[in-house]
């Protein structure tokens, strides 16, 4: 299993009936695919939608109808379509039950850097900082490192997102609770330890006495 499907089904289990969920572009849309049997949430897109899920079958495209990050997908029987304006009101009001974003960088205050790396063309933060400070749940999802490079530091060395702690993060080596007293070690990926997970962050973990298995559907 590759490092995104690892990333992607052990969100997934994060979600819950009922839900509004935004699913940011790259990694997050990916969680769509993965939903448990019998768990119904309504995906949300900044650009205007709700009820969005993954395309039905090969072919199905359309240009009228993309996420966010522009890349086409499909709407469920029911769905509502609306201006960007709506779609912020709901983000900024605190409708969203769940936003999973993708991560440049965490550190142990829990805060977010993953909109910007100076020096790059920069297309602009898009709605990420409205998502961070909007949802009532946030959720990271990244490869735990870049070039053999930790993204999990101690200090954010990109500009933050958001000064908010987020909720959960989610690598392809560990799920991670950042709390007010540090990040703790919730769970490892299967066939690794607590101590490669600890050799592969800058940033100080909270290690509990026992840290389970990540669980994960077939």
């Amino acid at each position: 299993m590759d490092e995104k499907t690892i990333i992607a089904k052990r969100i997934a289990q994060e979600l819950r009936n009922g839900n509004l969920v935004n699913l940011g572009i790259g990694l997050p849309t990916l969680v769509a695919k993965y939903l448990p049997a019998g768990v119904q949430v309504f995906f949300q897109s900044e650009n205007g939608v709700i009820g969005m899920q993954p395309l039905p079958e090969p072919g199905a495209a359309s240009d009228a109808l993309t996420d966010a990050g522009g890349s086409p997908t499909s709407i469920i029987p029911g769905a509502a379509a609306f201006d960007s304006v709506t779609s912020f009101c709901l983000i900024r009001g605190g409708h969203l039950d769940v936003t999973v974003l993708g991560g440049l960088q965490v550190d142990e205050a829990g805060q977010l850097a993953n909109w910007m790396v100076p020096g790059k063309m920069v297309p602009g933060m898009g709605g990420a900082m409205d998502l961070v400070s909007g949802a009532k749940r946030v959720i990271v999802g990244m490869t735990h490192t870049a070039k053999g490079a930790p993204k999990i530091l101690k200090t954010c060395t990109l500009p933050l997102t958001s000064i908010r702690r987020v909720d959960l993060v989610v690598t392809e080596l560990a799920v991670i609770r950042p709390t007010a007293e540090g990040l703790v070690l919730q769970e490892v990926a299967d066939g690794v330890s607590v101590s490669d997970v600890i050799a592969a962050t800058e940033a100080r973990l909270i290690v509990p006495p026992s840290v389970p298995t990540m669980q994960l559907a077939a």
